[in-house]
């Protein structure tokens, strides 16, 4: 029998779309302010461009060197991203499978690293990063990046991997199948839900980053977008009507691998909801 449509599904309804509205207001913000001529964002922020100013996205195109920000930007978080689901998802498999205290500790090591300020270990990690040859490298940005997203994506996957019946995998050693092969055969298609997620999440991070990079990466030419972005606030000038067209054309790849992903992100949740 179907719900009837009552006033208080109304109310909720406009509370809904009013709360919808009060957090697309920052967004409506930096689009019209990316279309204004400096002067006029600095009258009147809040009304609308008295004419679209498209050559600020232009200049800022050619400013940033998007092209060549944009591949960086790329490379280190699809990097990222396939470092910390391989190596996270199997070190979370092995402490799952592995039931002893030693594995334990090692998990609650982990977790206990995802509450740790990144502020409290710059100096030192600046330090052993120079150390081991990692400043001023998008490889040892990556490396960086695995080891600062490993708590969270095994905290997350040793989660997951709890609920797989082990039986599953008994059943493939019978068959003849390998420790590897249960994994990457088994276990791991499983994990497409949680894995899905720890994508979009580390995504969302390591693409908007600014204070790693900015202590990492000195050569102008290794410059992700948001380090790009930055550029357009000097000692003296602020060039905001450049710097919010900027910071739109950092924020377009991120909603087109959102809405690409938003099919496996549903299907994901429902997969998981009934696995």
């Amino acid at each position: 029998m179907r719900n009837k449509y009552t006033g208080k599904t109304f109310i909720i309804e406009i509370l809904a779309i009013i709360l919808g509205l009060i957090f697309l207001v920052p967004f409506y913000y930096v689009i019209a302010n990316s279309l204004k001529p400096f002067a006029e964002i600095l009258t009147n922020t809040s009304a609308l461009p008295s004419a679209f100013q498209w050559q600020n996205y232009v200049t800022a195109f050619e400013r940033m060197d998007y092209l060549r920000v944009f591949k960086n930007s790329l490379m280190i978080t699809v990097a990222s991203n396939l470092m910390i689901v391989v190596f996270c998802s199997m070190g979370a498999y092995m402490l799952v499978r592995t039931k002893t205290k030693f594995s334990n500790f090692i998990f609650l090591l982990f977790v206990a690293a995802m509450v740790i300020p990144f502020q409290s270990i710059m100096i030192p990690l600046v330090k052993a990063a120079s150390s081991f040859g990692l400043m001023n490298s998008i490889w040892g940005l990556v490396v960086m990046y695995l080891g600062f997203g490993s708590g969270l994506a095994i905290f997350l996957y040793h989660g997951f991997i709890k609920g797989i019946p082990v039986e599953l995998e008994e059943a493939a050693i019978i068959d003849g199948c390998s420790t590897f092969g249960v994994f990457w055969r088994i276990v791991f298609p499983l994990l497409k839900p949680i894995t899905v997620t720890i994508i979009i999440l580390n995504s969302l991070w390591i693409w908007n980053d600014f204070l790693l990079p900015l202590l990492v990466l000195q050569d102008p030419s290794l410059r992700t977008i948001p380090l790009a972005t930055f550029f357009f606030f000097g000692q003296y000038t602020k060039q905001w009507d450049l710097a919010l067209a900027a910071l739109m054309l950092s924020i377009i790849p991120l909603l087109i691998f959102f809405f690409s992903m938003q099919k496996h992100i549903i299907k994901g949740i429902t997969s998981g909801s009934i696995k």
